[in-house]
């Protein structure tokens, strides 16, 4: 920690931004809105996209673009900042690459964290979160570290997770709550951070293999599968997503964890280990999304139908 920059213990005026996605746009343009100077956006390399040769920016990039702030893909830029440039931190949001030593030791920075560390350090806390069936995420405002989001933390905050919440509308009340401190913290100093205690765990990136459906787990650890994004399982061999569901009550007759316990003209619930999950909407293979009625009225489906297989 000694050989990092000091963070400014007035506040900051000027801020160099390192973001990528979308989710990291609403901070780049709260920073400017907030009257603090930009004086650098680095983001991701532009991307192909497709078979042909057009490349496209990183809705960072074009977020910094209209807002008339250069832009840069390397990160050893933001040197030339700090020789000309002082009150200065830098702020780290979704950017998707570690930071040297050498950056660490000349520029501070502090990085937007969603989760209540050290719990799910790493890259998909949102999403572990809901996997684990957490009632309580968070934010933290963290300092910048060589190692994985180790970093000591300025300002937390926690958020709960309500039942309903899926990956989108926890973003969404995460970021308010981020974007808050953040601003609070860079105005008015940064203080003295807190070290982080107890025992970690790592937000490993979502795989296949988390979101695949297991019928012999409980509704309600499948549910939380579904709220993650990308959910999916099998019928007659052919693979169909799960984009939206509810848990309901217990199990009619005794229908085996997959198979379909209730089956009407709007209504399929599955059966699982412990309660039964009632589709709202699906996606077949090759097809656009659609509810669960429309689904039904070509699938053929009957209560000896068996979801997984």
């Amino acid at each position: 920690m000694s050989s990092l920059a000091p963070l400014p213990s007035a506040g900051a005026s000027s801020v160099v931004f390192l973001g990528t996605p979308e989710i990291a746009v609403p901070y780049l343009e709260a920073l400017v809105a907030d009257g603090l100077s930009v004086e650098l956006v680095v983001t991701r390399p532009d991307v192909r996209r497709g078979r042909g040769s057009d490349v496209s920016a990183s809705p960072v990039k074009i977020a910094a673009q209209k807002l008339g702030i250069p832009v840069s893909h390397d990160v050893s830029d933001v040197l030339n900042v700090v020789k000309e440039k002082t009150n200065l931190v830098g702020v780290v949001a979704a950017f998707g690459e570690l930071i040297s030593a050498e950056v660490l030791s000349q520029m501070p920075m502090v990085n937007v964290h969603f989760s209540l560390l050290p719990r799910w350090r790493g890259a998909a806390p949102v999403e572990r979160a809901i996997l684990a069936g957490d009632n309580t995420t968070g934010v933290c405002i963290m300092r910048v570290v060589e190692k994985l989001d180790e970093g000591e933390v300025y300002a937390r905050q926690e958020v709960s997770i309500d039942d309903d919440d899926d990956v989108e509308s926890l973003k969404s009340k995460l970021n308010a709550v981020a974007i808050k401190l953040l601003l609070q913290k860079i105005k008015n100093g940064f203080g003295n951070g807190v070290s982080q205690t107890g025992e970690p765990s790592y937000a490993k990136k979502i795989k296949p293999v988390d979101l695949q459906i297991d019928w012999s787990k409980s509704a309600e650890q499948i549910a939380r599968q579904v709220r993650v994004g990308g959910a999916f399982t099998f019928m007659n061999g052919r693979r169909v997503k799960i984009l939206s569901a509810r848990v309901v009550g217990a199990i009619l007759g005794d229908s085996k964890p997959g198979q379909i316990c209730e089956v009407a003209k709007t209504t399929c619930c599955v059966a699982t280990s412990k309660g039964a999950l009632s589709l709202v909407e699906v996606q077949p293979e090759g097809k656009s999304a659609m509810l669960i009625e429309e689904w039904l009225n070509g699938a053929r489906l009957n209560t000896q139908s068996i979801f997984g297989v």
